[in-house]
């Protein structure tokens, strides 16, 4: 099952008061008198997109506008990810709701699965889910870009697959460009700075400075100084612990007096006393561990004031580095490591710039290979799309009319800092490639070609964007697709088309579709239509699904206006009966019924 919007809702939007849209998976037509409120539903549209929201669109007498949808089959698609991205929870149905209200102050706000969102995740859906082609949507066709995009979508993954690797080789070319442009443009700048990083690791690496040092000498500076007094008292210590050197037996220690305890213990009669003298031992292992630690530790007392003049002249030459690069050492260590990844950045040598220029040249000899590979396919898709589109406009009420499509490298203007050579010529290297694309007119055999905006009418050219779509059915990603008021300017035959080409695209698509025209509403699987009425004095607007009945007074008027008479509604069954007949002819065979042309001399 596709993506679709199963179900729309619009409270409060200019004329309409409260209407529920029920919209069937395949063709939807929508129609009503003229102001009526059918624009309301393709501005609701707009909003459940993430469209501009205006407060003059807000009913008057009401605080805010609403549209609500709810879309189905979004399970495993791109849009899923985008809700849940979003925070979105689905329906119990596995359905999504999404709303938008547009408040008279000119405030909006966006809802997606019962989350507040910004309105750009509503756009971010929209992009998935659903295409507007309304009257000012058809000056889209009307950009070269739009049009280039057109021809690499019918051409599928001929295309897409280059064109990804000609915008990878684009980047890798952009940006030694740009090194190559900084570095020469730099030069003396760059010299400077790596002269000074140099004389900066040279500084460093003379002091070699080790991990932790600093604080290491400021422990050892303060023995040194306090070396006098640290001697006193670890040899206070030591006696009386170990007792005298000259052994006194007046000064015997705390080792001497615990021996002495042993001895008068361990000669008891008494077992109680005698079983003291173990701890005792014990004592006196531990105060000899102690007396040789003091010991050591006098020894390595060094009082010499060379030593301590070595020290202070270590931290001098340290300070200088910390004053210069970093808090402390380990920070010019950090320094210095970071200055040596930068050098290597720095290299403004004939050698490294001789690299990069040499870089550069073989990225942009492979990428103009890919441009002119890119021109190439796009040329034949080009050709082939022409043809597509020619073909389908003979049905159209177009028969004499054909589309050509021209694709040229676009020259690069002086000092084009994009500039590429390909075959020989500078041309611009935009991020699509080299290629200006036109769309163009014949509005007859014979005619000058001219721009579709220039060689085409209104109504023409709705019915040029609607046979591109149409070929391109099978290329759009997007499930639903909106027109609105595609068939203006058109009517009889030409009509009778549109709603054949609207049906089959309702195979691949889900079509929603404003209409003025019965031809094209004859053709629609639901007929929604928009009614206006004054309740209570005021003027309101709802939207309603019509039975068979009801449709072929609605398709009646639509004709002539002639809903109450047996003509009219003779008319409008045979239209119904002839489009019922071809879209059931369509599900037998697989394939719409085969269309008619011909061409006049």
């Amino acid at each position: 099952m596709r993506p679709v919007l199963a179900e729309m809702r619009i409270q409060d939007l200019g004329v309409i008061d409260e209407a529920t849209l029920e919209l069937h998976p395949g063709f939807t037509v929508v129609t009503g008198e003229t102001g009526a409120g059918k624009t309301m539903v393709v501005t609701g549209l707009h909003l459940l997109s993430g469209g501009r929201g205006e407060a003059s669109r807000v009913r008057s007498g009401k605080p805010k506008a609403v549209v609500e949808g709810r879309f189905e089959g979004l399970e495993g698609t791109p849009a899923a990810a985008v809700a849940t991205e979003a925070g979105a929870e689905p329906e119990d149905d596995g359905s999504l709701i999404t709303l938008r209200s547009v408040s008279t102050d000119g405030r909006s706000r966006a809802h997606v699965g019962g989350r507040s969102v910004p309105v750009g995740v509503l756009q971010d859906l929209a992009e998935q889910l659903i295409a507007v082609h309304g009257q000012n949507d058809q000056l889209r066709l009307l950009r070269p870009a739009e049009q280039r995009g057109v021809i690499d979508r019918f051409a599928g993954a001929e295309i897409a697959d280059v064109l990804t690797e000609y915008r990878s080789v684009r980047e890798q070319w952009l940006a030694v460009t740009a090194e190559l442009d900084d570095r020469t443009r730099r030069a003396k700048e760059l010299a400077r700075e790596a002269e000074i990083l140099r004389m900066g690791l040279e500084e460093i690496t003379a002091v070699d400075p080790q991990p932790g040092e600093d604080t290491e000498l400021v422990d050892r500076a303060r023995r040194l100084a306090d070396a006098d007094q640290l001697r006193e008292a670890a040899t206070g210590a030591s006696y009386a612990v170990s007792g005298a050197a000259d052994g006194d037996p007046d000064a015997p220690g705390a080792l001497g007096l615990i021996g002495e305890a042993q001895r008068r213990v361990a000669g008891s009669d008494d077992p109680r006393l005698r079983e003291l003298e173990p701890r005792l031992a014990e004592a006196a292992v531990l105060l000899t561990d102690v007396g040789a630690e003091l010991t050591a530790y006098l020894d390595s007392l060094d009082a010499d004031p060379a030593v301590l003049e070595q020290v202070l002249a270590r931290q001098a030459e340290l300070k200088a580095l910390t004053r210069k690069y970093a808090a402390d050492v380990d920070g010019v260590l950090t320094w210095a490591r970071d200055a040596v990844d930068k050098l290597s950045g720095l290299d403004t040598s004939e050698e490294a710039l001789g690299e990069l220029a040499a870089r550069k040249a073989a990225l942009a000899t492979e990428l103009g290979a890919l441009a002119a590979t890119l021109t190439q396919a796009r040329s034949v898709a080009a050709d082939a799309l022409a043809k597509a589109v020619t073909d389908e406009l003979g049905g159209l009420a177009m028969t004499h009319s054909s589309v050509q499509i021209s694709v040229r490298p676009r020259p690069a203007e002086a000092n084009d800092p994009l500039a590429l050579t390909v075959g020989g010529v500078d041309l611009h290297a935009g991020a699509d490639g080299v290629d200006d694309v036109e769309l163009l007119l014949v509005a007859h055999d014979g005619a000058q070609p001219l721009p579709v905006h220039k060689g085409a009418s209104g109504g023409e050219l709705s019915r040029v964007m609607l046979a591109i779509e149409v070929v391109l059915a099978h290329t759009d990603p997007v499930p639903t697709l909106v027109f609105d008021e595609v068939d203006a300017g058109v009517g009889g035959r030409a009509a009778v088309e549109i709603g054949r080409r609207l049906a089959r695209l309702s195979r691949s698509h889900q079509v929603i579709v404003v209409t003025h025209l019965a031809q094209v509403a004859a053709f629609a699987d639901r007929h929604l239509i928009v009614d206006k009425g004054i309740h209570g004095g005021v003027t309101r607007s709802d939207v309603r699904t019509l039975d068979d009945s009801e449709r072929v007074v609605e398709l009646a008027r639509m004709l002539a206006g002639m809903d109450s008479t047996e003509t009219g509604r003779a008319h409008a069954e045979e239209l119904l009966g002839v489009a019922e007949g071809e879209k059931h002819d369509w599900k037998l065979s697989g394939k719409p019924r085969p269309t008619r042309k011909k061409r006049q001399s």
